[in-house]
């Protein structure tokens, strides 16, 4: 596939984005963050955009697809809402512009090929692979937004937990509840995960998955209310970063847990040995627990 942005697709999504965000300071932050080479391009919103996407396809040292990907994840990732109107119409344009041009769109901001997996692997490939190191991206990508966007970073760990609950139901032949929350599906898993053989333990053992539990439902509701994929409204509650990060390590002590649980901790250790030659990873993670909260 062709790395550059169609012209048609540049179009459409300067377009939409002009029309959904209508502001010049939250256009510049949403390209800077994306990726977007040099300064900020002259214009009105719609002009800024194609500037910068144009920009992105004379840039040799720029991926313009992934660009493009970071740069409509939030508004496509959007659900339908009632009170802006503009989503819907906004992300089948986008979406019929790819499909044009024999692209589409991929949850969490993948542009890829029709009919082709995203480039990265899907969140159910990782754990069906036991791949500990690229959830543990998945949560420093999460935590990395928590400061700029609390509720994507909610939003993103809410989704770990949700793909995890599924894979796992699926992998062992369980039953699928008729009602898909997090809530429900963790409730599938924990009663399956089982506890520890040592009736000394088993009681104390039973509290702490009491309170993953309580976790699991809170994130998910935190999602419902003021996560990213529900669509924010036109005032939604505000959420600072220190619970925003809470969320988003509680979620990560429950995938891991899960996950050695189901998988070994054979996996886990090779992820530890591996960070040991490349120290920068847990050096991303670990530089953004704070002591205090914002």
């Amino acid at each position: 596939m062709t790395n550059k942005i169609p012209n048609s697709v540049i179009g459409a999504v300067s377009s939409v984005l002009a029309e959904y965000y209508y502001s010049h300071s939250t256009l510049n932050s949403l390209f800077m963050e994306s990726g977007a080479p040099g300064g900020v391009p002259e214009g009105n919103c719609e002009m800024k955009c194609s500037s910068w996407l144009r920009r992105c396809n004379d840039d040799p040292t720029v991926d313009p697809m992934q660009v493009l990907g970071q740069v409509i994840q939030k508004f496509m990732d959007l659900e339908s809402d009632e009170w802006n109107q503009k989503i819907g119409p906004g992300q089948e344009r986008i979406r019929a512009s790819l499909a044009k041009n024999q692209l589409t769109y991929q949850m969490n901001g993948f542009v890829t090929l029709a009919g082709t997996s995203p480039a990265a692997k899907s969140l159910a490939d990782f754990f069906k692979a036991g791949d500990f190191s690229s959830i543990e991206a998945e949560f420093e990508r999460a935590i990395s937004q928590v400061d700029r966007d609390p509720h994507a970073a909610i939003t993103a760990a809410s989704a770990i937990i949700e793909a995890l609950s599924k894979t796992y139901i699926e992998t062992h032949g369980l039953e699928m509840p008729s009602k898909q929350t997090i809530g429900s599906l963790w409730k599938v898993v924990q009663l399956h995960l089982g506890l520890n053989v040592d009736p000394t333990l088993q009681d104390d053992q039973k509290r702490i998955l009491q309170g993953l539990a309580s976790i699991v439902d809170g994130v998910g509701a935190y999602r419902t209310h003021i996560g990213s994929a529900h669509g924010r409204g036109i005032d939604p509650p505000k959420i600072v970063s220190s619970e925003a990060r809470l969320a988003v390590h509680a979620s990560h002590t429950i995938v891991i847990f899960v996950m050695e649980r189901w998988l070994g901790t054979t996996s886990r250790a090779e992820l530890t040995a591996c960070s040991s030659h490349s120290p920068d990873r847990k050096a991303v993670f670990q530089s953004h627990v704070r002591p205090s909260g914002s």
